[in-house]
């Protein structure tokens, strides 16, 4: 498996860079690799205490950043190095106050991570809820380097529980510990006789709750909502937005307001949502030149401030569910106390079923399931407001995560 391993990490990064010149996407993430090292060598020397958080993406980041803040404040001395895999995380994250170098993480290589192990030569290791690469782990063990896997989530047709999966089951290993979400990933982990396991819970519950201690206002927000009752659909992709614009063309009274937040924000697609809606529209980057007042739907084509509007929301929609994408953050919008519609395709997240069995959460395949209860939640105060504190109590009752790992650290 470790040979096959190596060559499917070969043969991988020959793939990325021929398909780069057609994928900004990919290109970003070629490119950016090729300059890791010498940003490592620019920035850390031999003789600096150093730690190393690692994230798949941006909502990996999103998810260990309570943890990364309590090390930050505990480890002033030292320089934090923060890597991902995808130009998605990155991206948005490359100046992260969180950290004093953000990288790319380099294909798997055994070169690779040999180099890379040795110009960061990290204290500590923090890896969030996945993205396993037996190389580096493996170069972290081999030099008795400390790591910890903290927000895991584990399903049992995942390849460390298959016969055929011994090489990324021995890469669990280098870690000294592992703080899953749930009991099911702590006995998947026992189950090959890995048994330093901790039952943590999820970290993004006290991430979303740090929410609610910020201020949250958003001035153009509130002059376009005032006081109707306002449905905030967080990003979504074009399958919901088809139930979105149908909806809203067709049953939405003139009394609610809609926030649509795309998760892909190209002016080509973003003009292609606006040219389906009936009614009056305004761009987020438009909203100077237009009355908020008047306009039913509000299309943010920008990033970074999505979490705030779902404080606005009475109702939520989170895109992501109904395609190949995943589901997006249903928590953010679930810590405001308001009910959440989804897609139907969410069995990898967890949270979504518990949700969804605390009666917060409503689950929809179709159009007309969609129209059915969004307007159940529109027209009936009582379901509205008790499905939204059922999801309000949820997340304050599932916070803590972050203290048991704080506290396994010795601090």
């Amino acid at each position: 498996m470790s040979f096959t391993y190596n060559i499917g990490i070969k043969l991988a990064g020959f793939g990325l860079k021929c398909i780069a010149p057609f994928n900004e996407k990919i290109k970003k993430g070629v490119e950016g690799r090729r300059e890791t090292f010498s940003i490592l060598e620019k920035n850390i020397s031999k003789k600096d205490k150093t730690l190393w958080f690692h994230c798949a993406s941006l909502g990996e980041y999103e998810q260990g950043l309570p943890v990364f803040k309590v090390l930050r404040e505990h480890y002033k001395n030292h320089k934090i190095v923060l890597s991902f895999f995808s130009p998605s995380g990155y991206e948005i994250r490359k100046n992260s106050p969180i950290a004093d170098v953000v990288v790319y993480l380099p294909l798997d290589s055994k070169h690779n991570a040999k180099h890379f192990i040795n110009l960061v030569h990290p204290e500590l290791t923090v890896f969030v809820k996945y993205d396993i690469w037996p190389n580096l782990l493996n170069e972290l063990r081999k030099k008795q380097l400390r790591a910890i896997l903290i927000s895991a989530a584990f399903r049992p047709n995942q390849s460390y529980f298959k016969f055929y999966g011994k090489h990324l089951r021995n890469a669990l290993f280098a870690f000294e510990h592992v703080f899953t979400q749930n009991e099911v990933s702590k006995e998947l982990l026992e189950s090959i006789n890995y048994n330093n396991v901790t039952v943590s819970g999820d970290t993004r519950f006290d991430r979303v709750s740090s929410q609610l201690e910020i201020n949250n206002t958003l001035d153009f927000i509130e002059d376009f909502k005032r006081d109707k009752l306002c449905v905030v659909a967080g990003s979504t992709w074009p399958e919901g937005e088809t139930l979105l614009i149908n909806y809203i063309n067709n049953h939405a009274s003139k009394d609610i307001k809609f926030i649509i937040a795309p998760h892909n924000i190209k002016p080509n697609q973003i003009k292609n949502l606006q040219d389906k809606l009936e009614v009056e529209s305004v761009l987020f980057s438009e909203k100077e030149q237009h009355n908020l007042k008047t306009a039913k739907v509000f299309i943010v084509n920008t990033i970074g401030i999505l979490t705030k509007i779902y404080s606005y929301a009475d109702i939520a929609y989170v895109g992501g569910g109904l395609g190949t994408t995943g589901l997006h953050n249903t928590l953010e919008p679930a810590v405001f106390g308001v009910p959440i519609i989804i897609g139907n395709i969410y069995d990898k997240f967890p949270e979504a079923q518990a949700l969804i069995d605390n009666n917060g959460m409503f689950s929809i395949s179709n159009q007309t399931e969609f129209d059915t209860i969004l307007t159940e939640l529109i027209e009936d105060d009582t379901k509205r407001q008790f499905t939204g504190n059922n999801n309000a109590s949820f997340i304050k009752k599932h916070k803590g995560a972050v203290d048991k790992i704080v506290k396994y650290l010795g601090f």
